[in-house]
Order: C-alpha cells, then structure tokens, then sequence
C-alpha cells in the first residue's frame, strides 16, 4: 500500500480522500444519476465499491431492504473471488475470519455393509494448487460488509440507498427513466445507465424484457447452517456423502463450530407444485442423520435453513440492447443454478468487476461507448459455462449407491475440473479489449485473455518479495508491465516511445500514471538493477514525489525462490503484457515495435479531449 504522496497521512491510510461527488453527498437520492445500481448483493456492492473510484460520477445504490444483509445465503470463497478481494484491499482480513478449505473427504456406503457410510477417500482441496490465494467459506453479509467498506472508503462515498424499492423502467435514446418507491412514496430518477443485481426474480430483467432460458432439474435439497454436536470424525473436513439413503455435502463454515450440509431430499414430482419447499427443518434433519448412519448429529441451533429446487437457467441476454446498452443484468438476475458447486456468489463478482470499470471509462470519456458491448459478449459464455458444470456436478452430487460405478468418480471429477470452479477457467475471446493478433509466444505463461497469473518478485527500491500481480489495485487502471530484455537496451527504447503514448491518453494535469500503471521487470538479480528509464520512475501527487515501486527485479533472492521469467515463459527478448483493470491480460506486445502500444490503445481509450474533470483522476 502506497500513501503519504498527497501529504503525510496519520489516520487509515485506506480510507482516501473525498473527492468530487464524494464531497457533500446528499443523502436522498438524486433525480438524476450517472449509474443506478439495482440490488445490494455481491454483484451490486462490489460494483459500487469500483465506481467509488470515478468521483467524477454520481453512481447510487438502492435497496429495498432496510438495512444490510444479516445472514446471507453463499458461503463459498474461490481463489480467484480472493484475488479479487487482494485488488480491493481486503483480503487477508477475510481469509483471517473465514474457514480454509485444505482437504475434501469422500464417504460412500460400506460394501460390507451397506447402510453404514465410510471414509472412501482424501483430497487435497484446488486452492493451493491452482493459485497463492485460498479456497474459503465465509457468510455473504461479511463479503457485502467489506465492500461496503471498500465503497464508502473510496473517493466517491458510495453508501446504499436502503428501503428504496426499485417498481419499473423505460429506456430512452440517452438515459433510463426508473420509477422507484421510497418512505415518501414513489418517485422518479433519471439515470445514464442502470444495472439489475436484483437477483432471481430480478424486476429490472423483467422491465426490460429479458427472459430465462432452461429448466429445473427436479431434484430437491435441504441446507442449513447448524450448530451441532456430533460424533462424525470429519465434522471440520468438507465432504461429500453417498449414502443409501442419499447425499450431503458438509461444508464446516467460520469460527470452528458451524457447519452448512446441503441434504439431498430426492427426485420432486412433476405435479409437486413447489410443496417440496415446505420441508419442514425437522425433516431436513432426520433425513442427514439417516444419511449419515451409523454417525449422528445433535443440532443445537439452526442459524438459516431452506429449501430449494435445482434449476439451470441463463437469460437470453444480458443487456437491453447489444448495440448500445442503457440497462445491464448480473449475478442471479442473469444466471441461476444449484448452490454445490459454490458457483453464485463467485462468478457475479466477477460479472460487477468485468462491468465496473466499463462503465467507469465510458462516462468519463476514458473510452468509446462500444467498450460497454463486450460486457454481454464476455459474460454469457462464462454463465452458459458454468450452468453446463453445475448440471454436471450436481448429477454427480445426486446420483445413489447403485449408480456409482467407480467409487472415485467424484474425487477424480472434483479436481480435474478445478481450474473452472477456482474461477481461473474464463478465457475472454478476442474482441476490442482482448488483441488476436498477440505475441502470445513472448509470454507463453500469461495467455491472452485470462487473469494476469502473479508470481513472486523483487522490490528493487528494498529488496522486498512481493507478488507482482498483488501490487495492482481496483482503481479503474490499466497495468502495462514490461519485462526486459537480457542487457535491458530494448526496455529503454521501448520506454522512450512509450512515454509519449502514455502521455498522450494521460489527462492535463494528471499523474503521468493515471491512467496506465507501467510497471518494469528485469531478469536479473535486484542489487544489479541500476538505470531505470524515466517512465518507471514516474513523479507522483501533488508534491511531486518519485515513485520508487514500479520497478522489480526476478532472479531469485533470500525471499525467493521463483523466477518469473521462466514460470510465465518469457525469453531473453522480454515482452509487453498489457492488462486490463478487472486483472484480464489484454495483450502481449514486443519490445521492439513500441508502436504496438499505441495501435492497441487507439480502439480501447480516448484521449482526454472529453473527459470530464481530469484532475479528479490525479487523486487516485
């Protein structure tokens, strides 16, 4: 974390500074807004927590609740959502809080004797394997609560608008008339864009006309979060259950004493009509101690129960308009499906993040409004892909004894697939932001249109380790990381011409890395890194401090052990990897064509001719 370059800083260094509508926000909703944001879940909050960095925009939230969320339904963390968590500042006091998944367990019935469950298998969990960053089990309301946090910290102050009812909307040539009802009756807001993360039975899908495509799978199940007292061994271990009886998965949660179990509560009639929702919780418990015979479990307290049906569905799309979208949808507005896979919660995140900063640049003038087109066209496929492995994984999850014909299926299937649940799978196809025509040979390691993948390197202004990708944060930049070449004369002249590009897309008066945060890597080791172009050493805030930690070094030291030139690939001739704010790899560019930078920018971002008010950029 970097501050004091706007003056000497005594509070919480990551609460910044109020800055243009953050200054004096009114408290009642404006009738006229730059972004009405539908729904306070993760989609929504985390939205608003990345627009809290555009101050130049006014950007509300409304809620018909009235307060936060007490106890929310997804508790499921991946390692990508905790990446995520790393950009926003807040990921190691919720990985402090939350559980850590390290094992999964697998139980099936005893063939000896086959009313009896035992212990069939022990894996290790994906998290460590696939990334840095763990696979956790925390509430939803703490997830909401730090962004939340995060939204208010930021320089526009965003704070939910609760006990506003969103009622209807109508879509016109340059902005959204949205009907709301509030304490004081209904009302109006004139808004430039508008996004649904009203969740399934979404108003703002429905105002606009799209609809659900898919089908429930007829299949029902109990969850719960309990308090119990037990006498099965694996109580703190995640595990999947197959019983005659049916199937739990058992998923120990924070603090060391609640557990969730999702109960298999079987095939549901066609003519069920929903009654299988009125399984009462008594029920719900006597089915997981049959299932778990000849172990039991006291439940003590139920902190949240429910019942739900399995269903598989993707809205047709997700926008009003591809051409030109005015209304956008996400999370369970857009896509719903089982909760075993611990998908939901994971893949609207990052619906918000792919969206944030699109909306960002566009009504800042940063970028063309065809930028806001890739937003249906990069999310539908992730939500189609994961509809078809959560169809997969819950036909595992609900299939009986007789089923099963290799008792490891589910264990072998459970990590040949994680790189798709961790949230490491989405591959963004070419389009105006993700370049076909890369270099992808300069940097085999960190492929076009994935998450920049960070690998540990070194500080050159100290000598400290650092994940590089963990240096980036969810301020609305892009990240252009230039890896040297052996004797660095190609980094210097690619710095040279590069400058002026930067330069160029950078507002008057701005930081001159308000924009595109450029960042160096040199192969060799950290004490031998001593000319450094000027582009790296860039002049910072109001005082005009030099910025001294964009500058890294990747052979190996007494705090390391990786080199990332070798683990992402790169050769002696280095490369440019251009990536953009959501942490997706946009391009990778040669050190010799600095051209190449520019020909890429020219159909991502505007020169700052029309943006708003530069100098709030220079804040960030």
């Amino acid at each position: 974390m970097q501050f004091h370059h706007h003056g000497y800083v005594s509070g919480d260094p990551r609460v910044q500074n109020a800055a243009g509508t953050g200054l004096d926000r009114p408290e009642r909703l404006p009738d006229e807004v730059d972004v009405l944001i539908v729904g306070s879940g993760p989609a929504g909050m985390l939205l608003a927590a990345q627009l809290s960095q555009f101050p130049q925009l006014t950007t509300r939230l409304i809620e018909k609740r009235d307060g936060r969320l007490a106890l929310g339904q997804a508790d499921g963390i991946q390692p990508r959502s905790v990446e995520t968590f790393q950009a926003f500042g807040f990921a190691d006091r919720i990985t402090a809080e939350a559980y850590n998944i390290g094992w999964m367990n697998f139980w099936a019935p005893d063939p000896e004797n086959p009313d009896r469950i035992v212990r069939t298998s022990r894996t290790e969990d994906y998290g460590y394997k696939i990334s840095e960053f763990p696979h956790l089990i925390v509430n939803q309301a703490r997830v909401l609560d730090y962004f939340a946090e995060a939204a208010l910290h930021g320089p526009a102050r965003i704070a939910p608008d609760y006990g506003v009812e969103f009622l209807d909307l109508d879509v016109r040539d340059d902005h959204v008339d949205v009907r709301v009802r509030t304490g004081e009756g209904e009302r109006a807001v004139r808004a430039r864009y508008v996004v649904g993360c009203d969740g399934a039975r979404s108003g703002v899908r429905r105002a606009i006309g799209r609809t659900h495509v898919g089908a429930a799978a007829r299949h029902a199940w109990g969850v719960m979060d309990v308090l119990v007292e037990t006498d099965f061994p694996d109580w703190r271990i995640k595990c999947a259950i197959n019983a005659a009886a049916g199937n739990i998965l058992h998923i120990p949660r924070e603090g060391g004493y609640l557990s969730r179990m999702y109960i298999d509560l079987g095939e549901v009639a066609a003519d069920d009509d929903h009654r299988v929702r009125q399984t009462p919780i008594d029920e719900v418990i006597r089915r997981a101690n049959e299932i778990l015979h000849p172990y039991s479990i006291d439940v003590k307290q139920v902190a949240w129960h429910s019942v739900y049906e399995v269903g598989h569905r993707v809205t047709d799309r997700f926008v009003d308009d591809l051409d030109s979208p005015r209304v956008f949808l996400t999370g369970d507005a857009c896509h719903t499906h089982s909760a075993k896979a611990g998908q939901g919660m994971n893949v609207s995140m990052q619906d918000g993040f792919n969206l944030g900063w699109k909306l960002g640049h566009v009504l800042t003038g940063l970028a063309p409004a065809a930028l806001l087109r890739t937003y249906d066209e990069e999310r539908r496929p992730v939500a189609q892909q994961l509809i078809d492995f959560d169809r997969e994984w819950s036909s595992l999850m609900a299939r009986k004894p007789g089923e099963i014909t290799d008792p490891a299926e589910l264990a072998t299937y459970y990590l040949a697939t994680a790189e798709f649940p961790s949230g490491f799978g989405t591959h963004y196809a070419p389009s105006r932001i993700v370049a076909a025509d890369a270099a992808q040979q300069l940097a085999s390691g960190f492929p076009v249109g994935k998450r920049f993948h960070s690998v540990e390197v070194v500080r050159v202004c100290d000598g400290n380790a650092v994940h590089l990708g963990h240096h980036a944060r969810a301020d609305g930049r892009w990240r252009v990381y230039a890896f040297a070449d052996a004797d660095g004369s190609a980094l210097a002249s690619w710095a040279a011409e590069a400058r002026g590009v930067v330069e160029r897309f950078t507002p008057e008066g701005a930081d001159l890395d308000a924009v595109f945060d450029v960042k160096a890597i040199f192969p060799g080791r950290w004490e031998d890194v001593v000319d450094v172009p000027a582009l790296f050493r860039p002049r910072s805030g109001p005082l005009g401090l030099t910025d001294l930690e964009k500058v890294f070094a990747a052979a190996p030291s007494a705090w390391t052990s990786s080199d990332i030139f070798v683990e992402r690939g790169i050769g002696d001739s280095g490369a440019v990897v251009v990536v953009r704010p959501d942490q997706y790899v946009a391009t990778v560019l040669p050190l010799t064509d600095p051209a190449a930078l520019e020909r890429f920018l020219a159909g991502v971002v505007r020169e700052p001719a029309a943006l708003a008010e530069p100098a709030a950029l220079a804040a960030r």
